[in-house]
């Protein structure tokens, strides 16, 4: 008896997978058909790297932050800025449409992420390979970090995409004490890769995902449109899904490697952050980076949370703007 409860007992689990798994991937499929690649791409080592380039003028480059892709950026920053310079807007790797960097594993059950260095130059490449030269390298959240690692990496590699300045826009920059929301160290494990991602790839209500972006913004709101436009379905793919989780469940190490050589930095930097911001605080962050970057300027944005290229894109404007000055590209 025994014997026979547990093999039914496996054979519904394993049942239930496969209907997780067909309900994951078509999620994903219809994520991809309502959410088509807005841009082009470039192949870097066999992985393709999507981007969005428009406009005239110094090069600027965005990156994303955590969960998102360079549809954060399409929905409205960019327009504002293409008057005045050549604006690419990547998708990182693993999110959106650029996949994951060369060697790390897609397998259900890995657990390493791409590194932020890694990151860099994986579209460091791509962009040498656009033609982009003396960018301003400006990024949100997570891609804060990318945008340090471009240019950490600038300071051993001679090449004309190193950075003349960056931006970072609520931006990781520095380790933090204390532990990760229990839903990137699960979601990153082995256990997470392999059952409980695809669940809730399959199973997410739509509208738990638009808590999650209004969290994300909080205290203020998303921009109407903004949570129909951005794509989220994307993210919720189970590779993508994995990709995210894992890049933020790895990350601690390598910003604590990074920011060892912060004090090398002597390039314009320009950081924009709300006070109000409780994903990426302000104190743990911004003010602790200014205080070994003497090249660093910090904007405090009072009442602002996490989301200020959405909220204050007048402020990010005048940052880039300052940043391009400082470096002499204005």
């Amino acid at each position: 008896m025994g014997r026979k409860t547990l093999k039914l007992a496996t054979l519904a689990l394993g049942f239930g997978a496969v209907l997780t798994g067909c309900g994951a991937q078509n999620r994903a499929t219809k994520a991809e058909q309502s959410y088509p690649p807005l841009g082009d791409f470039v192949s870097v080592e066999g992985r393709r790297v999507h981007y969005v380039q428009s406009g005239q003028g110094p090069h600027l480059i965005l990156l994303h932050g955590a969960g998102g892709n360079l549809r954060d950026f399409t929905f409205s920053l960019m327009d504002q800025l293409t008057d005045r310079y050549t604006v690419t807007a990547f998708d990182r790797p693993g999110l959106g449409y650029t996949d994951q960097v060369p060697g790390i594993s897609t397998a259900p059950t890995a657990t390493t992420g791409d590194s932020p260095q890694d990151q860099a130059r994986m579209l460091r490449i791509a962009s040498e390979m656009l033609g982009i030269e003396h960018p301003i390298v400006a990024g949100h959240s997570y891609g804060g970090i990318v945008t340090y690692a471009w240019a950490v990496e600038g300071l051993d590699t001679p090449s004309t995409v190193n950075a003349r300045g960056i931006v970072s826009m609520a931006g990781v920059t520095m380790p933090w004490p204390g532990k990760l929301d229990p839903y990137y160290t699960i979601n990153g494990s082995a256990f997470g890769g392999a059952i409980t991602v695809p669940m809730i790839s399959a199973l997410v209500p739509r509208g738990v995902v638009n808590n999650r972006i209004e969290a994300t913004f909080a205290p203020q709101t998303a921009p109407v449109g903004y949570a129909d436009y951005i794509g989220a379905g994307l993210t919720l793919r189970p590779d993508s899904f994995r990709a995210n989780v894992r890049q933020v469940n790895t990350l601690r190490p390598h910003v604590v490697t990074l920011s060892q050589r912060y004090p090398e930095l002597t390039l314009p930097i320009e950081i924009v952050h709300g006070t109000a911001d409780t994903t990426v605080p302000l104190h743990i962050h911004a003010e602790e980076v200014i205080k070994i970057v003497p090249s660093a300027n910090l904007t405090r944005l009072d009442g602002v949370g996490h989301m200020p290229q959405q909220t204050n894109p007048d402020a990010i404007i005048a940052a880039i703007d300052r940043a391009a000055a400082r470096a002499g590209l204005h």
